[in-house]
């Protein structure tokens, strides 16, 4: 994705996202947040950014109402505040066009809007602007998670094939070790022999004879 050092303020695109913030209202703007009107609850929504709501762990979700109608369309899950609103952003401008209230003035021109009004796309279209701006130390915590599921599902085989003192002692393979240790402890011992021949007698350890 673009950044803004790749604008130039005679450039078009600068112009256009300027015009661009002009033409959107912002939250900046917009009259301030009333307070819910619910006394018995604890205050769940952003104090700044629309269509954020706290949940808990310190994650936020973000849905939209759309226009005309009851029904909610659901954006997802977020680690930040930030990352939500700016989900928020590219459903509102697809839902209501230049009528929309954002939480960003440059999500205008740095958020992809979808073409279609499909809830499957918004919701596709928002994802993708929230991970654009997730912030790098939550990247990196999101990617040692990873390495550390591969790990876990990789399990001690691989670490053993880089080990030169691993030794194969049969109980790393399933059950199979376990009963060939019980037909080992099944099977009958040699007979003794004596100079070759088959002796009944007892045998001594020891020997007097010099």
């Amino acid at each position: 994705m673009e950044s803004f050092s790749d604008y130039s303020m005679d450039s078009p695109l600068a112009q256009r996202s300027a015009s661009d913030e002009e033409a959107y209202a912002t939250v900046s703007s917009a009259p301030p947040k009333r307070r819910a009107g619910r006394t018995k609850f604890r205050e769940t929504r952003h104090p700044v950014y629309k269509g954020v709501r706290r949940r808990n762990a310190d994650k936020w979700v973000c849905e939209v109402r759309e226009p005309n109608k009851k029904s909610r369309i659901w954006l997802g899950t977020f680690p930040t505040a930030e990352m939500a609103a700016r989900a928020h952003d590219v459903a509102a401008m697809a839902l209501r066009g230049r009528s929309a209230c954002l939480n960003f003035a440059d999500s205008a021109w740095l958020c992809r809007v979808p073409t279609s009004s499909s809830p499957k796309d918004i919701q596709r279209a928002a994802m993708e602007a929230a991970e654009a701006f997730r912030p790098q130390t939550e990247r990196d915590a999101a990617e040692s998670r990873e390495d550390a599921a591969m790990a876990m599902i990789a399990g001690p085989s691989l670490a053993a094939a880089d080990d030169p003192f691993y030794m194969d002692d049969g109980l790393n393979f399933g059950m199979q070790g376990y009963l060939d240790m019980a037909a080992g402890l099944l099977m009958e011992p040699p007979p003794i022999y004596a100079d070759e021949e088959v002796s009944n007698g007892d045998v001594s350890l020891w020997s007097y004879s010099i």
